[in-house]
C-alpha cells in the first residue's frame, strides 16, 4: 500500500512542487490550502506524514499540528514543517506543539525526498 502524504501550503506553485517532487518518488500526495483545509481533509483520510507550512491563512501550522496532535490518530504519525520561518524561536514553538522536523524553503527536491523517507520510509514499504 502506497504511502500517504497532506501537503498544506497556502502556495499553489510550492504545493505543486512538492506534490510532483514526492509523487515522482513514489508517494500519493493530498494537497490542502491552508491549515483548516488541511485539518478538514486529516479528518477525512489518514496520512503516514503531513508536511505543512506555518504562515498560512484560517488555520496556521503550529495551529493545524497542536489540533493533529490533539486527536489519537496524528498523536504519533510524522509532522514536518517546511516553511520560510528558520529562527531558533519559531523552531522550538514547533517542537512544543508536536512537529517532527523543519525543513526551510526554498527546498531541494531530493533533500525534501530524502527526509520523507528516512521519517516514514520507502513510498511502498
Amino acid at each position: 500500500m502506497t504511502k500517504t502524504i497532506l501537503a498544506v501550503d497556502d502556495s499553489r506553485s510550492l504545493r505543486q512542487m512538492v506534490t510532483y517532487s514526492l509523487a515522482s518518488a513514489g508517494y500519493e500526495v493530498t494537497e490542502a490550502v491552508d491549515g483548516r483545509d488541511g485539518w478538514e481533509k486529516s479528518q477525512i483520510q489518514t496520512f503516514n506524514l503531513v508536511l505543512t507550512d506555518q504562515n498560512m491563512p484560517q488555520l496556521d501550522g503550529l495551529g493545524l499540528i497542536r489540533a493533529l496532535r490533539a486527536t489519537d490518530v496524528y498523536r504519533t504519525t510524522p509532522i514536518l514543517m517546511l516553511t520560510t520561518e528558520s529562527s531558533d524561536e519559531m523552531k522550538m514553538m514547533g517542537r512544543q506543539a508536536g512537529a517532527t522536523g523543519w525543513l526551510v524553503k526554498p527546498f531541494d527536491p531530493q533533500k525534501l525526498i530524502d527526509v520523507v523517507k528516512k521519517v516514514i520510509g520507502d513510498p511502498n514499504d
